[in-house]
């Protein structure tokens, strides 16, 4: 039986009622880590728990003597065992319900989370530094593509396949996006929002990066036109849905990205543009599934 096949049917009985709301779940808290994460960092709070596993070396949980820096660490520390509690549940509804892509992507994105984790826990242990910190955040984003693809699994709408070029230009725009999320990420790497005062940065001119990463953009909104324009032109209707909200996205990202780069990266707008980044993976992933073929329930 084919994935596609075998994914368009909707789950039966309490398990199967219970993985779309658990899917659902998987993908919220994924983005909510991410903006989480940011807080961390944007708070200077990166270190407030020195070591890891432990937050300290003779303690797991933070305490009083490491203030609020150590209170915020801990708390996104904490939010990953939600994560992981979710991950579970929706794989074992995804067993209960004998739902095998399901079985797959819930798995795929256990262990995502999972090595999420020891990224995390390096990148404390070797002071922040940026390029791991970028590693850190970019397998965040692909862990939101991952949950984005386990909900079209669940419960996706039935589609005809796109035209081979509609196709191209949506997996054209998908290498874009990913370039630009790995550029954006070499850009915070450069700037001020290091996690903690006296971490290191990548030492490359962050308004030159910020010029580079915007051409990057620019290019990923076009190929959205592109593939928006031929979907509607060929009345491909769900195509021209998934690119008309990522191309929504990307001008939301573009004005609030320009904004912080003139106001001097105020925190609240990098949050937002972190919470964007996140939105931007899964619309994204969300553009190239709706290009394959899905029958209908």
């Amino acid at each position: 039986m084919s994935l596609l096949t075998e994914s368009s049917r909707r789950p039966v009985g309490l398990p199967g009622r219970l993985l779309w709301p658990l899917a659902v779940t998987n993908l919220v808290v994924n983005i909510l880590i991410v903006v989480t994460g940011g807080a961390v960092r944007l708070t200077g709070s990166g270190l407030g728990c020195p070591t890891w596993p432990r937050c300290t070396e003779d303690s797991f949980v933070a305490h009083g003597e490491l203030g609020l820096h150590g209170a915020i660490e801990f708390g996104n520390r904490l939010l990953t065992f939600v994560l992981v509690v979710v991950a579970l549940a929706c794989l074992v509804a995804a067993l209960a319900a004998g739902h095998r892509a399901a079985v797959r992507l819930s798995a795929l994105v256990a262990v995502g989370i999972a090595v999420q984790a020891l990224i995390g826990g390096l990148t404390v242990l070797i002071d922040l530094n940026p390029w791991v910190v970028s590693v850190h955040l970019l397998v965040s984003m692909a862990i939101i593509a991952a949950c984005t693809v386990l909900l079209d699994a669940v419960r996706g709408p039935g589609r005809p396949a796109a035209s081979a070029l509609s196709g191209r230009l949506a997996w054209s725009a998908l290498a874009a996006a990913w370039v630009v999320l790995a550029l954006g990420t070499v850009v915070t790497g450069s700037g001020p929002h290091s996690g903690d005062v006296e971490t290191l940065r990548t030492g490359i001119d962050p308004a030159v990066m910020s010029h580079v990463h915007a051409i990057a953009v620019y290019v990923l909104v076009a190929l959205t036109m592109g593939v928006l324009g031929l979907a509607r032109r060929a009345g491909e209707d769900v195509v021209a849905r998934a690119a008309g909200v990522l191309l929504g996205v990307e001008l939301a990202q573009g004005a609030v990205g320009f904004a912080q780069y003139w106001l001097d990266l105020p925190e609240l707008l990098v949050a937002v543009h972190l919470l964007g980044a996140a939105v931007l993976s899964a619309a994204v992933t969300w553009l190239v599934l709706s290009v394959r073929a899905r029958a209908g329930r």
